[in-house]
Formats: structure tokens, C-alpha cells, sequence
């Protein structure tokens, strides 16, 4: 396991670790992991719908950032370099699977209403008071959109990036994101963030423990991988 890291290297720009990191100092790659575990697991989860293979896209996302980091030219951030790595591995796993058509092949609404799968969980006056069980509540919503929607969603109101850098990393029009994420907000109602009683931040949490656990096997499968990383510029 990596040494513990300081309180001055945890406040490196992302650019700054990249560099360190290429320089030798491999323990700092520490830093981007928790720095965007919650993103890249909200995102791969959003896609795939399975939290376990969320989890692993995760780990592979931060293997393959590491074996090509010197392929990392700047031109953009960073985080949308590897959140773009994470997206791709999602979907390429999601079409391999087959569980879900192109958005251009499906009609949802010819489907029924998908709000109509939320399980009913007797909402009671316990359950509207324990902020967890409201998240919990929404967080099964969002898994109920088609997934066109709820991607859109998790990327725009959950994980709160941009119209315009949504776009880019589903690599659709951000009008096609504005219409998406509209429609994702009709389907969820607004009745339903009043009942569950919690902001859409606060769902789709990745938990300190998860985080451990994917900063020690990311480290194991980079050890293992020995020379097989590319760190050419």
C-alpha cells in the first residue's frame, strides 16, 4: 500500500500529479482515485446499472489513466480525460451485454410510464424524516429512467458537470442533452424530490470503505501490470 499522503500533495492540481506521477512518484496517483471515485462510480453506474461492475469499471478506468497518463496532452481537463475513459468502458460493456438499444431504435413512452416500476415502499413518517432513506428512494427513480435519461441526468444534476461537457463526453448535441435531461426531469416529477425529501447530490454515494478497497486493487492490478504501461509523451 502507497505511503500516507500530506496535506500539501492532496491540494496538487491535477496537472501537478500527472507530472509527479510521470516523474516516478507513483504513490500520488493516490490522488486523483479519491479525488474522482464518486464521479466515475455515479457515471459507470448510471450506464450500467450494476453496482458491482461500476465498481470495477472504476479500477479499470484508473489502470488503463495510468498505463497511457503520457498520452494526457492538456488540451482539456483532466477530469474530462478520464471521465471520457470511464464512459467508454461503461457503454463498451453495456453493448457487449446487449441489455439496452440506441436511443435512435427505442421509443421508452411506447413502453409505459417507467416511474411505474418504482417499488412501493409505504412511505411513513419515519421514513420521510431519515434523509438516507429519502436518498435511498431517489436513488431508485433515477435507476428506473431509460437509460438515455438517467445517464444525462447523473452527469447534469447528480454530478453537476456542464451542458456543454456532457455533450462532449456522450458525444451527442447539447440541445440532445437539454431534451434529455428535460425529459428525465418530467419522468421523476416533481412530486417525487418533494417526497423524498433529499437534494440530487446527495445520492449515489461511493463510501470511504468502497474508496480504500479501489485505491488498494487499483494499485495491485498497476504493480501487476510491471512494464506494461505507456508513459510516453
Amino acid at each position: 500500500m502507497p505511503p500516507v499522503l500530506n496535506l500539501s500533495e492532496t491540494e496538487l492540481a491535477d496537472e501537478q500529479v500527472v507530472e509527479r506521477v510521470l516523474a516516478g512518484d507513483i504513490a500520488l496517483f493516490e490522488i486523483i482515485m479519491r479525488r474522482y471515485n464518486q464521479r466515475l462510480y455515479r457515471v459507470a453506474l448510471a450506464i450500467t446499472r450494476n453496482d458491482d461492475e461500476a465498481e470495477d469499471i472504476m479500477q479499470q478506468t484508473y489502470v488503463r489513466a495510468y498505463q497511457h497518463l503520457g498520452q494526457f496532452a492538456g488540451k482539456a481537463a483532466f477530469s474530462k480525460w478520464l471521465t471520457r475513459i470511464a464512459v467508454h468502458e461503461s457503454i463498451a460493456r453495456r453493448n457487449r451485454r446487449q441489455r439496452f438499444v440506441e436511443f435512435e431504435d427505442s421509443d421508452p413512452e411506447s413502453e409505459g410510464n417507467p416511474m411505474d416500476h418504482i417499488p412501493n415502499r409505504g412511505r411513513s413518517p419515519e421514513d420521510r424524516a431519515s434523509s438516507a432513506e429519502a436518498a435511498q428512494f431517489l436513488e431508485q427513480a433515477v435507476q428506473c429512467l431509460p437509460e438515455m435519461y438517467r445517464t444525462v441526468f447523473v452527469m447534469r444534476d447528480v454530478e453537476e458537470l456542464s451542458t456543454a461537457e456532457t455533450a462532449e463526453l456522450l458525444d451527442v448535441t447539447e440541445e440532445n442533452v437539454k431534451t434529455r435531461l428535460h425529459r428525465a426531469r418530467a419522468l421523476l416529477r416533481r412530486e417525487l424530490y418533494q417526497r423524498a425529501g433529499a437534494t440530487s447530490t446527495a445520492a449515489f454515494q461511493f463510501h470511504a470503505t468502497r474508496c480504500d478497497r479501489v485505491v488498494r486493487a487499483v494499485f495491485e492490478r498497476i504493480a501487476a501490470a510491471g512494464t506494461g504501461k505507456d508513459h510516453a509523451s
